[in-house]
């Protein structure tokens, strides 16, 4: 006899999880127990069948601490069922993956599907057809609790959701969650906007804004799959430590063939072992170059001088001067890529040679023009008026040879500027100077040049502030013919070339029509944190309206000023949020790190470095500056903001350090100083703890 249904709601919603489990693993045996030794076609065929069978396995995966399913809708009237991917019934659950039953009925929805968008979106302004949203509350992926709102009760009143405020202050241990869960409408908004457009997305810190480009990138291939899987997506982030932090929100979402990288990486022509100066760093950024470049790559085009004369069998065909020069001129004014023009040169050259055959009363074929191309003479030829070019060879005798910049610099740089970029600095061999990060992207950028970089259908690009005109370039061409997520927040721009405007840097991406949202409500960040964090604003980013935050948690900020052993309250302060739970990061200028890391040792305070993963055994990392871009921790604790300041070649670069390590904690904030505060925060009396 079947089990009679429980009348106790919360156990009938644990039924279906388990039902739904039950269904999943049901899913992922029927794909495993595919055989394929009797699939006819290619041993390549057969490679890559089984490829998509692992990646199916893997997509199934039932992940015994992450809800299978988080809310459910209950609708008004029936849900066409196109819409509902095949369910007739009027209540929804939604989930982080589709799954269906033996009958091949929907158990749970995905959350990317149309009839879940009402999850995200549905307000008791415009309830879209719901009665009623309900959420759950799980602890160690047990259902412990829902709740619900009622869209189309007039009696119903307008209440904070306790479990959707639970999900978002939950613990931070380990890497990035995702914010399936908690996704607000003005985050959706961005996340399902059409796969063919670009969007900026302009951030404060808590705002979300990381999670919502990965999501966006999970719904983009829910959507539109075989599109992207054919052009491919990828994730960029500004350093490996961000990269870790990041790696687990698009797998747990099912979502495994995203690929990551750092810009850096993407440009990994030459092998980088040094670092400009601040000045020559920003003019090798400066999108001028990209004209340098040009030109360089250019340089070497010559006009014939002598005819081309090819011999087959007893005749010989003479091209003159003068049609040879008319060919080079063509390709030349026609500005196509170098690669491409020196590939094309060969046949226009024997092109012209048929010709002359054909007026001869000879009858050639394709055959032949291919092999007039090939013809020594015709080889020589090319090589003299358009010579191959290395990319990064091109780029050292660029950077090396003072007379060779100086013609393709010339009316582009000015001669301080030139004597800036050149590598040939006294007391350095110039044969022997090592590449930094700025050359790399000029060699990237003179690769394309030469032979196109192939285009990805989407790209995903976070903390975008801090890219250069260059970099800007050498990401654009990865998505030149796709779309792109652009993410950041001027105000966290600490680089010397930081964007001051997203105009200019879509521009430079190449996508100077793209749309700019900007996100204003925090959801991570405490208000009071948030509040005293915009204190900064007006010196770093003073267009920028101060972001509020939706959490408002008393006693969250803490400043100290320490008079004695500033290493040892420090000490003091992160033994005491490790005593909550959660992650705590302790942040400081990089030239403190060696310090506090001795004195943490010395103090038996285990603890990890940025990109390595939090458990519930190793809770404290410690943090550079430098590297606190992206993170976010429970509890922070930070070091001296006036050495954090001074770590910077400027101050308004300092400060905007500053404003990322203030604006890293999600539950509480602790400032601990022996110096002055920097003015802007010491201008209100702060709160004191």
């Amino acid at each position: 006899m079947p089990a009679t249904p429980s009348t106790d709601p919360l156990q009938r919603e644990r039924d279906h999880l388990a039902s739904s489990r039950a269904a999943l693993r049901v899913m992922r045996e029927d794909v495993e127990s595919l055989d394929t030794t009797d699939v006819t076609g290619t041993w390549v065929t057969a490679i890559v069948l089984n490829k998509q069978i692992e990646a199916r396995i893997a997509a199934l995966a039932d992940l015994a601490h992450t809800p299978l399913f988080f809310g459910r809708l209950d609708y008004l009237h029936a849900i066409s069922e196109e819409l509902a991917e095949g369910a007739t019934g009027e209540s929804f659950y939604i989930g982080r993956r589709h799954v269906h039953d033996a009958a091949g009925d929907p158990m749970v929805i995905d959350w990317r599907a149309p009839v879940s968008q009402p999850f995200y979106r549905a307000s008791r302004a415009d309830p879209q057809d719901v009665e009623r949203r309900r959420r759950f509350g799980y602890t160690g992926g047990e259902l412990t609790a829902y709740e619900d709102e009622h869209l189309t009760d007039p009696a119903e009143t307008d209440a904070a959701s306790a479990l959707l405020a639970a999900e978002i202050e939950k613990p931070r241990v380990g890497p990035m969650r995702d914010i399936v869960a908690t996704i607000q409408p003005e985050q959706d908004e961005i996340v399902r906007a059409d796969v063919g457009g670009t969007v900026c997305v302009q951030g404060a810190p808590g705002t979300g804004k990381t999670a919502v480009g990965l999501h966006r990138v999970a719904y983009l291939l829910y959507a539109h799959r075989e599109r992207l899987a054919r052009t491919g997506t990828l994730v960029i982030g500004p350093n490996d430590a961000f990269l870790s932090y990041i790696e687990q929100v698009l797998p747990a979402l099912g979502e495994l063939a995203v690929a990551q990288s750092t810009v850096q990486q993407l440009v990994a022509h030459v092998e980088v072992r040094a670092e400009d100066d601040p000045a020559a760093a920003g003019l090798k950024g400066d999108a001028r170059m990209a004209e340098v470049l040009r030109r360089a790559v250019r340089a070497g085009i010559a006009l014939p001088t002598e005819p081309c004369v090819v011999v087959r069998g007893s005749r010989r065909w003479r091209v003159p001067v003068h049609e040879l020069t008319g060919i080079v001129e063509e390709l030349k004014a026609r500005d196509i890529r170098y690669g491409a023009a020196r590939e094309a040169l060969p046949q226009r050259i024997a092109h012209a040679v048929l010709l002359k055959m054909e007026q001869g009363g000879e009858a050639p074929d394709d055959r032949v023009q291919d092999a007039v191309a090939r013809n020594a003479q015709v080889k020589a030829v090319v090589k003299a008026c358009w010579p191959p070019v290395d990319p990064a060879k091109l780029v050292h005798r660029l950077l090396n040879e003072p007379e060779f910049l100086a013609a393709c610099a010339d009316g582009i740089l000015d001669e301080e500027e030139q004597r800036a970029v050149l590598r040939a600095k006294p007391g350095r061999s110039v044969r022997t100077a090592p590449w930094t990060p700025a050359d790399a992207v000029l060699v990237d950028e003179a690769t394309d040049l030469v032979q196109r970089t192939a285009s990805l259908g989407h790209v995903v690009l976070d903390e975008a502030q801090d890219l250069s005109p260059m970099q800007y370039r050498a990401v654009g061409r990865r998505c030149s013919t796709g779309s792109a997520t652009v993410l950041g927040d001027l105000a966290q721009g600490t680089t010397p070339w930081a964007t001051a405007d997203w105009a200019q840097a879509l521009h430079h991406l190449g996508k100077p029509g793209a749309h700019v949202e900007e996100l204003t409500k925090g959801f991570r960040v405490p208000e009071e944190v948030i509040a005293y964090a915009s204190r900064l604003l007006p010196a770093i980013a003073p267009g920028l309206a101060p972001a509020t935050s939706v959490r408002d948690a008393p006693g969250s900020l803490t400043i100290d000023r320490v008079e004695d052993d500033l290493d040892a309250a420090v000490v003091a302060a992160c033994r005491e949020a490790l005593a909550h739970e959660g992650s705590t990061g302790l942040i400081a200028a990089d030239a403190r790190i060696p310090a506090l890391a001795e004195a943490l040792d010395a103090a038996g305070l285990g603890h990890l470095t940025p990109g390595t993963e939090t458990t519930s055994k190793a809770r404290l990392t410690l943090v550079p500056a430098s590297l606190a871009k992206g993170l976010e921790y429970d509890y922070v604790v930070l070091d001296e903001p006036a050495a954090v300041v001074a770590g910077e070649p400027d101050e308004r670069t300092g400060l905007r350090r500053l404003y990322v390590a203030l604006t890293r904690a999600v539950s509480g904030l602790k400032v601990l100083h022996a110096q002055p505060l920097p003015e802007q925060l010491a201008a209100v009396p702060a709160p004191v703890g």
